[in-house]
């Protein structure tokens, strides 16, 4: 709690208690050796079907979108990456696949 910032109306009572229960639920929060989205435990397989016949969803053109939601996309994107929720990966990669 020393680095952050915390809102100047709290009194010194409803701060300490704050600072008990961030405590008590640390775990839920990232550090700086376990970024977000590093979870354990949960795992999840998902079969891709990339087979001929495809999926009518994959079939399916793209929908166009509008310069201003595919600039908010990528700074979402970027965010996560830089968060290392996600990483980035070359199209003929083989990558396990992982919540």
């Amino acid at each position: 709690m020393n680095e952050a910032e915390v809102n100047p109306h709290l009194t010194d009572i409803m701060e300490n208690e704050l600072s008990t229960l961030l405590y008590d639920h640390k775990e839920a929060f990232s550090k700086d050796r376990e970024p977000l989205g590093i979870v354990i435990g949960h795992g999840a397989e998902i079969i891709l079907n990339i087979e001929r016949p495809y999926p009518p969803l994959l079939r399916r053109l793209a929908h166009p979108e509008s310069p201003k939601s595919r600039e908010a996309f990528e700074f979402y994107i970027k965010e996560l990456l830089a968060l290392g929720v996600i990483q980035q990966v070359c199209h003929k990669e083989e990558v396990l696949i992982t919540t």
